[in-house]
């Protein structure tokens, strides 16, 4: 069996992190925050909090322009790579709440981003196929229902422009995944990491980052 190198994440270590990393925006706290605090049983769907500079980091490396986002809940993650957008750049958010993304609004708003994004009520599925099938996508992140992934995936790929990115959150689903036996969200997700391992057009890795994150680039 391989040996891990990955130390374990004391809460001390997770602080020592997070304090060399990038701070966040006075948006991007406040929306944390009000998150935790307005949903404390959901908050876990909220992106990792060191998710937010990484995302912005990517966007910024691969100079997107046009991004979309398959599940936005209350809009941390989609103002962090709002936010490392250029002024002409977009971000297409797919959710179905109203109340979640309400709170993503009005911080979007705030940080003066709001312009870059364009929040679409209805089922991903739905949004991804009305957009041109051509490849004119830059990057893309998924953060949603599990068994949809594959199927966000395969609607998602065709789109990406040659060296465009799919980032994956989730994707070791509380350490589930590694149980043949897993059921559920967890199978859902062994099925998705399989699928994309096989994938030949696009080249990727999975790393031990918070949940487990995938990162895809088109061939």
């Amino acid at each position: 069996m391989a040996e891990s190198k990955s130390a374990p994440i004391t809460p001390e270590l997770y602080d020592y992190v997070l304090a060399h990393n990038p701070p966040l925006s006075p948006e991007q706290r406040s929306l944390v925050e009000l998150t935790h605090r307005k949903f404390p049983e959901s908050a876990g769907m909220q992106s990792a909090e060191e998710q937010g500079p990484l995302l912005a980091f990517l966007v910024r490396l691969i100079g997107a322009r046009r991004i979309v986002e398959v599940g936005t809940f209350t809009g941390y993650s989609a103002l962090s790579m709002a936010q490392a957008l250029p002024d002409d750049g977009t971000l297409i958010a797919c959710d179905i709440s109203e109340e979640w993304t309400a709170y993503g609004r009005e911080a979007w708003a705030r940080a003066g981003v709001a312009d870059r994004i364009d929040l679409r009520i209805a089922p991903a599925l739905e949004t991804l196929g009305a957009m041109p099938a051509e490849p004119h996508l830059d990057l893309a992140y998924i953060d949603a229902d599990k068994e949809g992934y594959i199927a966000y995936w395969e609607e998602l790929v065709p789109r990406m422009r040659p060296g465009g990115l799919i980032v994956v959150d989730n994707v070791l689903f509380h350490g589930e995944v590694a149980d043949p036996a897993a059921t559920g969200s967890a199978r859902a997700i062994r099925a998705f990491n399989d699928h994309v391992a096989a994938d030949r057009r696009m080249e990727t890795v999975l790393l031990t980052v918070a949940d487990g994150l995938t990162l895809a680039r088109k061939r």
